[in-house]
């Protein structure tokens, strides 16, 4: 029967509409794994000499700082990880039993590389630590427990799906954790390193996540056991609709209607919900730049980086996806008298204002120096005057309908993924830096500044002419997304 499934998976695989980007990209995906599994063997075995050098025990520093690599793995699963989901419904017309089906779907989470990347860690990290003194049965108990509370993070994710309250709770305490073990105020670690050492001084101390990984799995079993049934967990949920006529919209004419559909999307649909929650997250991104947290990003080119980031949150993580959010209804929206400018204005109007919202946000910034908030000002409007025309644009060759009622693929799916998309995607993040580098050197940093911000400006003075060249290629592209549109897959 997994033989089966496998085949099915395969066939699906090289029948697809998309397979040609579907196969690059899984050499493109092959590549970045083979990167990532080199980085963390070669931290594996860094990290033992790194901190004997150091003068700080090897493990027992790794058994300090692992609950923060845990929770952060657990919420970003939640982001990225796609639940366990096969083409469950035309197998309920077949005589197979269904613990069978929930075994195959759930069994496909295990070979996620989420779950056996950390082995290319905890492996070298390991046999170095054996050939090093550490006893073989302490050593081998440790990695034991270590990889089953990952795989319990696996099993979690299931359970946590769409619950992204008990998600933001979790990232907020051990964000709030981590700064006050950052500050001397409180160390969460004093409680979560013996647990993590008792592994290994004590081996019978991994029986307790292996006996909770078995437990959390039956579990998972069980949830989607119940589940699996066409008028319970498989059927479409209906909400109860409520009416809010958003007059204080009318301001803005014709456009007005097409900006309240966007921000009646934006509050009732998982999708669309997770993406202002990741336009908040971006606010806080440059905490990574400003503070000197990371001394690589501690630089006047990356200050304007991090700007273009923290103000165009929404406008990165939305407006990439126009007209994908409306495909919903799209080709009934093409039958209709509706002006392709008024469509694509009222767009660029929600990200011009969601920006201007988030520049405010990042007042507070100015803690860090009156540069940061130049840059963060000046990176606002290129987001408004260029960035915004340039997602439009992308938006065109990008043909992935979007399934408003799941909360996954939040960070983007991979039929988004073009060349002509990446092309337009480069002066987005780079062009800024490009500007602000060509002003600091020839009149100085403020003029760094100015200039992004003139372009900015340009970018509004031509926005009619811009429009017009956006347009044209949106009629150019429209059979072919209509055509996206209606593909199954």
């Amino acid at each position: 029967m997994i033989k089966q499934f496998l085949k099915l998976e395969w066939k699906a695989f090289f029948r697809s509409p998309t397979f040609q980007v579907n196969l690059f990209l899984k050499i493109l995906m092959g590549l970045g794994v083979l990167y990532m599994v080199f980085v963390f063997a070669a931290m594996g075995i860094g990290v033992y000499f790194g901190l004997t050098e150091m003068e700080m025990e090897p493990l027992e520093t790794v058994n300090k700082y692992i609950i923060y690599y845990l929770a952060f793995d657990l919420v970003l699963r939640y982001f990225i990880q796609k639940m366990p989901i096969i083409n469950i419904k035309p197998f309920l017309l077949l005589p197979l039993k269904k613990s069978r089906i929930v075994n195959v779907a759930l069994g496909k989470t295990a070979g996620y590389y989420f779950n056996w990347l950390p082995a290319f860690f905890l492996i070298p990290f390991s046999i170095i630590l054996v050939m090093n003194g550490y006893e073989l049965t302490g050593v081998l108990a440790w990695h034991i427990g270590i990889m089953a509370l990952i795989y319990i993070n696996n099993f979690i994710n299931i359970f946590l799906n769409n619950v992204t309250v008990v998600v933001l709770f979790i990232a907020a305490l051990f964000a709030i954790s981590g700064g006050l073990h950052y500050k001397g105020y409180f160390d969460i670690t004093n409680y979560t390193k013996p647990f993590f050492h008792g592994m290994y001084a004590s081996p019978w101390m991994a029986i307790i996540p292996v006996l909770i990984l078995c437990s959390v799995a039956y579990s998972a079993f069980l949830y989607f056991k119940k589940r699996i049934f066409l008028d319970s967990g498989l059927s479409e949920k209906i909400d109860i609709a409520t009416t809010d006529n958003m007059a204080w919209l009318d301001r803005f004419g014709k456009l007005s209607t097409f900006l309240k559909n966007d921000i009646k999307l934006l509050m009732r649909n998982k999708r669309s919900k997770k993406t202002v929650f990741i336009s908040v997250l971006f606010l806080f991104y440059g905490l990574l730049f400003f503070t000197g947290a990371v001394k690589t990003y501690d630089g006047v080119f990356w200050r304007m980086f991090a700007a273009i980031f923290v103000t165009g949150g929404f406008l990165f993580s939305f407006g990439q996806f126009v007209p994908s959010w409306d495909s919903s209804y799209y080709p009934l929206m093409m039958t209709q008298n509706i002006s392709y400018k008024e469509y694509l204005k009222s767009k660029w109007l929600l990200m011009v204002l969601a920006t201007m919202v988030s520049t405010i946000l990042c007042i507070p910034y100015l803690y860090f120096g009156w540069e940061v908030l130049a840059a963060i000002v000046a990176g606002s409007i290129f987001n408004m005057g260029i960035n915004t025309h340039l997602v439009l644009l992308g938006g065109a060759f990008i043909k992935t309908p979007i399934d408003l009622t799941s909360g996954k693929k939040a960070f983007g799916d991979k039929n988004s993924f073009n060349l002509k998309v990446l092309l337009i995607s480069l002066p987005k993040m780079f062009g800024p830096m490009a500007l602000y580098a060509i002003g600091h050197y020839t009149w100085g940093p403020v003029w760094g500044f100015v200039l992004v911000a003139i372009v900015g400006c340009v970018g509004f003075a031509f926005r009619d002419i811009v429009f017009n060249m956006i347009i044209k290629i949106y009629k150019k592209e429209k059979y072919k997304t209509l055509q996206a549109y209606k593909q199954a897959n």
